[in-house]
């Protein structure tokens, strides 16, 4: 039924959960799930097509959760989601064809950009502001543009969203958090939708971690919800951080 002996997927579960709590506060889960998906022995574009598997669980339940607590509502934004996940597939669709090394080059920087932004702003909270642009146009642009990537590379997408919500739809931090798990459960559905004709994603290992995601994902957005955008603002800070300095290194190791 699993595709890896059972100790090894219970660390792949527990690297799961633990993803689950981080993605869902700030993003940046895939930062764990798909490093020990390659160390478990899965070929790269396996462990890209089965981390969109987990990852989609997760995304799911902690939208749920934010939408039960109020913070997103989930009809008003069905077309936003619907365009995260077409842009999503033509990323995923496109991913043997366009220079994504040429973007991973250009990532570390923008992650720790947005980082910087997070950190040195002031007055970044849980308060909305005057928006910047339009909800439609943030929804035919930004979305697009988030979830293309998503489908393309995907790490680090949702600290793209966070940004865009809070620097143009002038969303508070906890609100921005709660639309974008949302984005990333529409952008990850594309995924899985064109890496299950593509790919040979592990069904069995996907499922499993899927669920352990699930446990961590409600755990983490009920702390992001209770504590708020004091909680939400460094674990962003630090996952970003931590993936700009994982692509760097593994720059380095393969240069």
């Amino acid at each position: 039924m699993f595709e890896v002996a059972t100790d090894v997927l219970m660390w792949l579960m527990l690297a799961a959960f633990v993803a689950g709590v981080v993605d869902s506060i700030a993003g940046g889960g895939g930062l764990i799930t798909l490093p020990v998906l390659v160390l478990a022995g899965a070929p790269p574009v396996t462990a890209i097509a089965t981390n969109k598997v987990q990852g989609v669980f997760g995304a799911g339940m902690a939208a749920i959760a934010y939408a039960r607590g109020g913070h997103v509502d989930l009809r008003t934004q069905g077309r936003s989601a619907l365009i995260a996940f077409g842009a999503a597939v033509v990323g995923a669709l496109l991913t043997s064809s366009l220079p994504v090394d040429v973007i991973r080059l250009g990532l570390p920087v923008l992650l720790i950009g947005i980082a910087l932004f997070f950190a040195l702003k002031p007055g970044l909270n849980d308060v909305d502001r005057a928006q910047r642009i339009a909800p439609g146009v943030f929804a035919l642009t930004v979305v697009p543009l988030v979830a293309f990537y998503d489908g393309l590379i995907g790490p680090g997408a949702g600290a793209f969203y966070m940004l865009g919500f809070v620097g143009l739809a002038g969303y508070g931090v906890l609100r921005a958090t709660a639309h974008t798990k949302l984005l990333n459960f529409a952008s990850n559905l594309g995924g899985i939708a064109t890496y299950a004709v593509v790919a040979t994603p592990w069904w069995g290992v996907g499922l499993a971690m899927g669920a352990a995601q699930v446990a961590g994902a409600w755990v983490g957005s009920k702390l992001a919800m209770r504590v708020g955008s004091r909680l939400i603002k460094p674990v962003l800070v630090t996952a970003a951080t931590a993936l700009a300095l994982r692509l760097l290194w593994q720059m380095w190791v393969e240069a």
